[in-house]
């Protein structure tokens, strides 16, 4: 038995799990109680062949979305685990800037299903933060998030390759053209890290995808860099008021 097995009913006794959404006991570790599991809104098929966006009840899954059909997507999916909402913007708040780096293990569990089978040329690529942001936060979240998905599967995780070589200002309120303005020129690739992504398929991950902008510049460089594939996954996804409605 191991130490940390041997003291877990004395963790438990003095720090007993609590639900990472409302704080309620629970029975074990990032662990939602059953109100906050039933308010998650989790992403499932029916859904959109080339961005993943949710369809409604009874839609063909083997569609594409009116959007992506019109302006097909550079990346190659999003996999999200859950829709973004007031209980996953908390996980995400709580992870970010309450110290709360646990819940990394949380995300990277409910992300596991979106893992393909075939797991051969697979690389995980965390969305970069500023060096200022790093200083401040003291962490990367999209950092925790990755290496928690790839140690069941022994996978890569590149840190150095993909660099935001600017910092920006914050997207929240920014429109979706603003958020794509703000974001150009803001990542590289250097010359000499880009043979690790070459003919690799790269899972770009990040918590939360909004409008997309920080992600598309990412993809356009990790596939102008060679990259065979690259899906990006999320903890949550934003959708734009009328999203699930128009494509029902």
């Amino acid at each position: 038995m191991s130490l940390a097995t041997a003291l877990r009913p004395l963790v438990d006794l003095v720090l007993p799990p609590r639900c990472p959404g409302c704080g309620v006991l629970v029975e074990d570790d990032l662990q939602f109680c059953p109100e906050c599991w039933n308010a998650l809104r989790f992403i499932s098929d029916p859904s959109c062949t080339s961005c993943g966006k949710p369809f409604s009840e009874g839609r063909d899954a083997d569609l594409a979305c009116a959007e992506c059909l019109a302006d097909p997507p550079l990346h190659d999916g999003i996999k999200a685990a859950v829709l973004y909402d007031d209980l996953s913007r908390s996980i995400v708040l709580k992870l970010k800037h309450g110290g709360k780096i646990g819940l990394a293990r949380l995300v990277a569990r409910h992300l596991q299903r979106h893992i393909p089978e075939d797991t051969t040329d697979l690389v995980l690529i965390p969305v970069p933060l500023h060096r200022w942001r790093l200083w401040r936060r003291g962490f990367n979240q999209s950092i925790l998030i990755a290496r928690e998905l790839a140690r069941p599967h022994g996978l890569m995780v590149e840190t150095d390759v993909l660099r935001r070589i600017r910092a920006t200002p914050p997207l929240k309120g920014m429109t979706r053209k603003q958020r794509g303005l703000a974001v150009r020129g803001v990542f590289d690739i250097p010359k000499d890290r880009r043979e690790r992504i070459r003919g690799r398929h790269v899972l770009l991950i990040d918590d939360v995808y909004t409008t997309g902008a920080t992600s598309r510049a990412c993809v356009r460089l990790l596939k102008q860099a060679g990259a065979a594939s690259v899906t990006i996954f999320c903890w949550a996804r934003v959708l734009r008021e009328g999203d699930e409605a128009a494509d029902m």
